[in-house]
């Protein structure tokens, strides 16, 4: 369920038969060339098969465009034409038809709540049918154990109410979704479970009636349990997907002082900031909106642009970006353009685009559901009709066409994929990598590219002291004395280099773009750039180079130059040899200079290397590859990332990275090293070999009992041993990750010295 910043029902009312086509063009918004854009939640969209089924209705409507559910964030974008040529459109058509294809669906609002009504109402459902299912086992086990006739009856009728609030309870996901798709003549992976569970629990009722001996109200419950379980952990792992835009979207001003004509200020909500509205930015704040400085000067933090952590400076003229942050000085900004407009939004766009894009993508779980409901029904219904023209007993036709359904029930086909991700997702948890969508796993054993960014990815973001040329130490503890009172990245640094003895000043002030200034006595003493320090640009023979250098002086005469570089992350040699070693094509994107990022490249030994790109250049860098047929693992940590972490194939982000980037990547992993990177791609690569491993073993036990539930050798109850077995095997197949695991950690650092070999495939 998507999230609304009013009542929850007031949105859920928000359907056609409230809403005229006027008010539905107003929740759109315009595109340009006659085009609007409108944003629907569809609640119910759960694969695949939803996305296609909702796309085909809406473009078959005349003036649609173009139309997109995104499966993450269940939003359905839908472009249409204002007017055509029999007049003008109305918007409420999309709603009908929507609805009509047998979905839900109210207007998309932009925030999400806190709380996952359907992730809490699936906990709810497993417990329920987990407790029933292991209450009517107790049963069953006394049952089978030759209780008497009258015992035997009383545990079946205790077990008959037990089983029917459950089934209503814990069923109605699935006995809804059958409902919804055959009523609109469909059909689903949902049908031949809630035939199964309903067919099983009424002749097992039939059964108790008569007094029969054998009763199967313990395989319906239990086929539930484990199916939830299942659904659950997809819901989940889908859940975590979304949460990036809203936090990207948290992340943008509600407002901003705008300054009026007479040079009063007055707060307005971002929305209502117009083209040429002149906006006042205190140090601390966020800049609401793409602009022009107009007055002040001050350092902005641009890791929401370049996701580099030095600040840059800025002055009047300068072009400054939505989501920047300004940490010194006060500016005055002229805004260039509407906040739906700005970089922030276009960010927000960028990775919807791109989460739409990554939820078509078909898992192994969806496209084998294709083909086996049709199949399912078709023998379940021929062994009905066939046993009772022939044998003229339709009471033993019906039991042998629900053995068919309970002993081809797709409960091991659910558990195949959900059981190897669970299982993966704690191995690799305990390898410091967390996996927040289950698809990932399968995505990631795909690449055959892998691209990182720059900073806090392959560097640790923390600029650290190289080099320093100074007349003495005691200017040395003068500099470092002053860099203490800056809260600037490299005067950080060289803070934390300090081992003497430091120099305290009378006053110190910092200036917006320049640097520390500091009085003892008669003298002033500035920390920070050439030209601010001495009044004379840098003569380090480095300037321009990977190195960033921060000079000290006392009344203009250089004391001393510090020259910083980047900390490398531990573990990114080892990391890109390994992937090397492995076939796999490395590359940096990066928004950092050229010429540092061939820097970085060289040292780590990265063919391709491309800096000074915006997050949009990024996502269309990813996009390329992806046209050339590349599958893409994109490694990143800042906001301008996020975009891209949607955009590719699969991505993973260090845990330092922003919550954005956190949020927008599949995967994030916790410890320094980058050697994390290659040991995921093993993982999921076993994994999935595992998944198509279940696959066999499902279809190969269907083709094996099958035959028998058809030839009528095969009880219900039989039926539900079979089908509970093969759940078993598949999950004790699921296990075999372990061994292999542990295995593989057993030879990593023979590995690791070597430094040659991947151990990748």
């Amino acid at each position: 369920m998507t999230c609304c910043t009013m009542n929850a029902e007031a949105v859920m009312a928000l359907s056609r038969s409230t809403l005229s086509a006027e008010e539905i063009n107003l929740a759109s918004h315009p595109l340009g060339g006659g085009l609007r854009q409108l944003d629907f939640s569809v609640p119910d969209v759960h694969c695949g098969g939803c996305i296609s089924t909702i796309e085909k209705a809406l473009t078959a409507l005349p003036y649609v465009r173009k139309a997109r559910v995104n499966l993450t964030s269940r939003r359905v974008s839908c472009v249409y034409a204002e007017q055509t040529a029999q007049g003008k459109t109305d918007p409420s058509d999309i709603v009908a038809a929507i609805e009509a294809a047998g979905y839900r669906t109210h207007l998309f609002m932009p925030l999400a709540p806190e709380n996952d009504r359907v992730r809490n109402e699936l906990l709810r459902a497993v417990g329920v049918s987990g407790f029933a299912a292991a209450n009517i086992m107790l049963l069953s086990v006394s049952v089978w154990s030759g209780a008497d006739a009258a015992t035997r009856d009383l545990f079946h009728w205790i077990s008959a109410m037990i089983a029917a609030p459950a089934l209503i309870y814990a069923g109605r996901f699935f006995f809804r979704s059958a409902w919804n798709a055959l009523s609109h003549g469909r059909t689903n992976m949902d049908v031949p479970i809630s035939l199964a569970v309903t067919l099983s629990y009424a002749v097992s009722l039939w059964e108790t009636v008569h007094h029969g001996e054998h009763a199967w109200f313990d395989a319906s419950v239990s086929l539930l349990f484990f199916l939830l379980i299942g659904r659950t952990l997809d819901h989940v792992m889908r859940e975590k997907a979304r949460a990036a835009i809203n936090g990207l979207a948290r992340l943008a001003p509600r407002g901003a002082l705008r300054i009026l004509a007479d040079g009063s200020k007055t707060y307005v909500a971002v929305d209502e900031i117009a083209i040429g509205d002149e906006i006042a930015i205190a140090a601390g704040e966020r800049i609401p909106v793409d602009g022009i400085v107009v007055g002040g000067e001050g350092d902005l933090d641009l890791s929401v642009v370049t996701g580099e952590s030095s600040p840059v400076t800025v002055c009047a003229g300068a072009q400054v970006s939505s989501g920047a942050m300004n940490l010194t000085g006060s500016l005055v900004i002229q805004a260039t353009k509407l906040a739906r407009n700005s970089l922030l939004s276009e960010i927000i766009v960028l990775m919807e685009a791109a989460e739409s894009g990554r939820a078509r993508y078909r898992r192994i779980a969806d496209r084998a559901a294709t083909l086996y409901s049709p199949a399912v029904h078709l023998l379940a219904l021929v062994s009905f009709l066939a046993w009772g023209f022939v044998g003229g007993d339709w009471k033993h036709a019906m039991l042998v066409a629900v053995a068919v359904l309970i002993i081809t029930c797709p409960c091991a086909l659910g558990l195949a994929v959900p059981v190897v991700q669970v299982v993966a997702a704690g191995e690799l948890f305990r390898k410091g990598v967390m996996v927040k969508d289950g698809s990932a796993l399968e995505r990631l054993a795909e690449v055959d590219t892998v691209v990182f960014d720059k900073t806090g990815t392959l560097t640790m973001g923390m600029p650290r002291l190289v080099k320093t040329e100074a007349t003495d130490d005691m200017s040395i503890a003068e500099a470092t004395g002053l860099a203490l009172h800056s809260r600037h990245p490299l005067s950080q640094a060289l803070a934390r280099s300090a081992d003497a003895a430091l120099t305290v000043y009378d006053r110190v002030s910092e200036i917006a773009g320049g640097g520390i200034e500091g009085r003892r006595g008669e003298d002033i003493y500035r920390l920070g750039s050439a030209h601010f320090s001495s009044g004379r640009a840098s003569v380090m023979p480095v300037a321009g180079g990977p190195l960033s250098e921060v000079v000290f002086s006392r009344n203009q005469a250089v004391l001393a130059r510090f020259f910083f570089e980047d900390t490398p992350r531990p573990g990114a040699s080892e990391a890109v040899a390994a992937l090397d070693a492995a076939g796999l094509k490395t590359a940096i994107l990066s928004g950092d200079r050229q010429n540092v990022v061939d820097h970085t490249a060289r040292t780590l030994g990265i063919d391709r290397a491309i800096g000074g790109l915006t997050p949009k250049q990024k996502v269309e860098e990813c996009k390329a590859l992806a046209d050339k047929g590349c599958r893409v693992l994109m490694v990143g940590d800042g906001i301008n990332d996020a975009p891209a972490l949607a955009a590719a194939h699969v991505s993973i982000a260090p845990a330092t990275a922003s919550d954005i980037g956190r949020q927008a990547a599949d995967l994030v992993f916790f410890s320094d090293r980058l050697d994390a990177v290659p040991e995921a791609i093993w993982i999921a690569r076993r994994a999935t070999m595992l998944v198509r491993q279940n696959f066999v073993l499902a279809i190969g036990y269907n083709l094996l009992a099958v035959p028998i539930a058809i030839a009528g050798l095969a009880t219900p109850l039989l039926a539900a041993v079979a089908m509970s077995t093969s759940s078993l095997i598949v999950v004790a197949n699921a296990l075999r990750l372990n061994p292999l695991v542990k295995q593989r950690s057993s030879g990593a650092p023979a590995a690791a010295a070597r430094g040659t070999e991947a151990q990748l495939l």
